[in-house]
């Protein structure tokens, strides 16, 4: 039978959850393309918030990774924005990050454009560093903004703002919430709850504009933003300014479709488009019986019924939705549902304890649960909101009720166990609509042990995790003995129970060369292993057994395949090395020729005193380098990056020591230097430390007498002064402890840790006892490191040897029809 072709505008959550049902139920059925406007494979935007925190990184909440896509044979064109659809033709038109063109046929579309974030119409939107926070894209700016400014001033007090504000307070920005309505989230929480919220939040450091209304948006002379003014004609100093005022759900692709919009795309029960049957949409973008939905729960709901009838099962009906709010804003859980506010003819159930956080009420109407608003303690929500959709009445466990489920009956005398009280259909998780039955179901059928092995296998508590107590909960009832609790070593990933420690000293102890024998050696859970283990497992082979474990490029992340760092427009940066940020005319010359050349956007000086061409096409990176002709600046890589110097003795009247000589010494010796994470060193020629030494991971400063080193500092999100290791006379003994040092890390680290934090886990004592203490066995690790760098090639001048696959420069040809 000849496949149907399925299209799909849109790459998110509400969209993708759908081809996942629909590939559970008719697997062979469609041949699939799915057009993506962002660079990325399906991610968790619920998490971007842990991401703008520090807390979370990109990799860790994409929640289909690339290789899902072509395992389910689905073509992704991420990056690619559908430009038109012909519906007489069913083709559809998109363009990709350089212009390229693609068009896909379609015998059933699919439309999950999602929503756009609201921009005020105020004077001064446009300017340079004011943001909407919606995506990757959107998080990338901020951290970015935060690292180079300090005020900022998020415009809404709802749940995004408020989390944009938290992840930018926590960057070290100082933040002030602008918020029109009397209250905080006025939309999910009553005044009273909305108010303790605004003075939980006081007390981390955040400050609120309860009722300002802006009235424009103030910029420099550098065209960026500088201040927010309101309309009582005061100001607040702004370096960035984030507008979290709400969503629109985006149609503006539907309406040239001629397609018909009323609040959003308006769909049947059935999902499909009330102007053409061929076409669906799902998700944010599409309006219900006049409701455009927000939440995820709803979303998924929709994609469930959309995928029955892709597969012509023709049973499943949408009808709606009753949606409860169940929320963790900077660590408070929140629940909201129904009428909560109350209102005529209705009765409240108030409980307030604001010393102790907590606040909880009730509203009931015709002996009915028809609200609920619970701050601090939510424990009992999902209860509540059984009830409330049930319509059950109340009159018998009214007196009990605001003392939540464990309270009720006799369950409340013999310990109640709320995972044994539930029935199978009730709702876990809220955010993926998945049922007690069915987390059940998965851990007797899949013999499952672990909390993060139910997230895998069910996505229950994998988006906003305040259902994580009650999961395991059902776990523990329902594995009983075989219950396995969070362990107290963590796991690389979810394919081994292994620890980074452990698989470091198994490759070690056992001289396993290979990811093949590290697996097997092991006992691996996944054949091939996953994006998060196999990096790792790739580093600790060739940190461990140099020369003799041979790198595998493909284990490596996309940066490090490509050699060069990957830009939110799909372009890349290319940063030649500078050693000790030393020029000279010719290496210039060659830059600019290079730039004219390839037509290169833009060019900038680093932070580490080295000169990044912005916006090179995949295709001109192996000329670009072969025209610049400077080694590889490894800007993309888990590697040392830059050794930041002043001008030193040589020049300045203030040097002691010659730090320019000494930083190009340090970094001819070093650059080729693969870490577990990134690694930088500065080079200062006297103690007034003009190249920021004190926060590297190596930090050298000149005075009279020799050279005093410091270890472990950190410049990034939270900044960390280095620890004062020792003083020495020469710059061979720099060299030597330099080494030694960084050996270490490189055989103990742990991959993705950084210096600051490897120190602090193994202490500052050991460090000292191996590098200070141990003179043979310092000199040892400085051999050693040498030994390892000796001969390794770069990457961009010598293909063959650092195992380069030229083919991913080569553009992709495209046929004509």
């Amino acid at each position: 039978m000849k496949k149907m072709k399925l299209v799909m505008v849109g790459n998110g959550m509400a969209g993708v959850r759908t081809l996942e049902e629909l590939l559970k139920i008719a697997p062979e059925f469609y041949e699939i393309t799915v057009f993506g406007a962002e660079p990325h494979p399906n991610y968790n935007r619920i998490l971007l918030s842990p991401v703008l925190a520090g807390e979370q990184t990109i990799d860790e909440i994409i929640l289909n990774d690339w290789s899902w896509y072509s395992d389910n044979g689905i073509t992704l064109h991420a990056g690619f924005k559908v430009t038109e659809v012909d519906r007489v033709r069913r083709v559809v038109h998109a363009a990709g990050p350089n212009g390229e063109k693609v068009s896909a046929e379609y015998d059933r579309l699919i439309m999950a454009t999602g929503s756009n974030p609201f921009i005020l119409p105020i004077p001064g939107k446009d300017l340079k560093g004011v943001l909407a926070y919606r995506d990757i894209a959107d998080t990338q700016a901020m951290i970015d903004a935060a690292a180079t400014y300090k005020h900022a001033v998020v415009i809404g007090g709802g749940l995004l703002g408020l989390e944009a504000a938290n992840g930018l307070m926590k960057r070290g920005m100082q933040v002030s919430v602008v918020h029109v309505a009397p209250w905080l989230m006025e939309r999910q929480l009553d005044d009273v709850a909305g108010k303790l919220l605004q003075k939980s939040l006081e007390e981390r450091g955040m400050q609120f504009l309860i009722g300002a209304q802006t009235q424009e948006l103030v910029g420099g002379d550098d065209g960026r933003v500088k201040a927010i003014r309101f309309k009582d004609g005061s100001e607040v100093p702004a370096d960035l300014v984030v507008m979290a005022v709400g969503i629109r759900p985006n149609t503006a692709l539907a309406e040239s479709m001629r397609l018909h919009v009323n609040r959003g795309i308006v769909v049947s029960d059935t999902m499909q488009t009330i102007t053409d049957p061929r076409i669906y949409a799902v998700g944010e973008c599409a309006a219900h019986r006049g409701i455009a939905y927000g939440l995820v729960a709803p979303l998924f709901e929709q994609g469930k019924v959309l995928a029955t009838h892709l597969a012509e099962f023709g049973i499943g009906r949408y009808t709606g939705s009753l949606t409860s709010t169940k929320l963790k804003v900077t660590g408070i859980d929140l629940f909201s549902a129904g009428e909560f506010m109350g209102g005529e003819g209705t009765e409240e159930i108030v409980m307030s304890d604001p010393f102790g956080g907590v606040y909880k009420k009730l509203v009931i109407k015709d002996d009915k649960l028809v609200g609920a608003c619970l701050y601090g303690d939510t424990v009992d929500g999902s209860w509540y909101f059984k009830l409330l959709r049930e319509g059950r009445k109340v009159h018998d466990i009214r007196d009990k009720l605001m003392f939540g489920e464990s309270n009720i009956g006799d369950t409340g005398h013999q310990g109640h166990n709320k995972a044994a009280a539930m029935a199978d259909s009730d709702e876990v998780c809220g955010c993926n609509g998945v049922t007690k039955g069915t987390i059940c179901k998965a851990i007797k059928e899949k013999g499952l042990f672990t909390l993060d092995e139910v997230k895998k296998h069910t996505k229950a508590s994998a988006s906003c995790g305040s259902c994580t107590g009650l999961v395991e909960q059902i776990l523990m009832f329902t594995a009983g003995g075989d219950y396995s609790a969070t362990p107290k070593k963590k796991a690389i990933c979810g394919c081994t129970d292994h620890s980074h420690q452990d698989v470091r000293d198994a490759i070690r102890n056992d001289k396993l060369l290979t990811i093949a024998d590290t697996f097997s050696a092991l006992g691996w859970k996944t054949p091939n292993g996953c994006a998060t283990c196999r990096p790792a497992i790739n580093y600790y082979l060739i940190s461990t057994w140099p020369k003799q474990a041979k790198d595998d490029p493909q284990s490596r992340f996309i940066n490090e395949r490509s050699h060069a760092n990957i830009q939110k427009d799909g372009t890349y940066s290319v940063i030649p090395r500078m050693w000790g940020g030393e020029t000279t005319a010719d290496e210039l010359r060659r830059i600019a020729d290079a730039v004219d050349k390839y037509k290169i956007p833009t060019v900038k000086v680093t932070g580490g005193q080295r000169i990044d061409l912005l916006g090179v096409k995949k295709e001109d990176l192996v000329n670009v380098w072969k025209d610049i002709g400077m080694p590889s600046g490894h800007a993309y890589a888990k590697a040392l990056r830059t050794v930041k110097t002043c001008v030193g003795s040589e020049w300045c009247r203030m040097g002691t020591q010659d730090s320019t000589q000494m930083g190009k010494d340090l970094e001819k010796a070093m650059w080729r230097m693969y870490a577990p994470h990134k690694v930088k060193f500065a080079v200062s020629g006297c103690p007034r430390n003009c190249a920021e030494a004190g926060i590297k991971d190596v930090g050298v400063i000149g005075v009279d007498s020799g050279w005093e080193m410091y270890i472990a500092g950190n410049g990034g999100i939270k900044t960390e002064v280095a620890h004062f290791l020792v003083k020495v006379k020469t710059a061979e003994e720099v060299m030597e402890y330099t080494g030694a040092f960084c050996e270490l890390y490189r055989q103990e680290g742990w991959y993705l840790e950084r210096t600051v934090h490897y120190v602090n886990r193994v202490g500052l004592d050991y460090i000292k006892k191996r590098i200070l203490d141990d003179a043979a066995g310092r000199k040892a690790l400085w051999e050693q490191l040498q030994f390892a760098l000796d001969g390794e090639p770069d990457p961009w001048f010598d293909f063959k040897d650092a195992a380069v696959d030229t083919r991913q420069f080569e553009p992709v040809a495209v046929v004509k029809a």
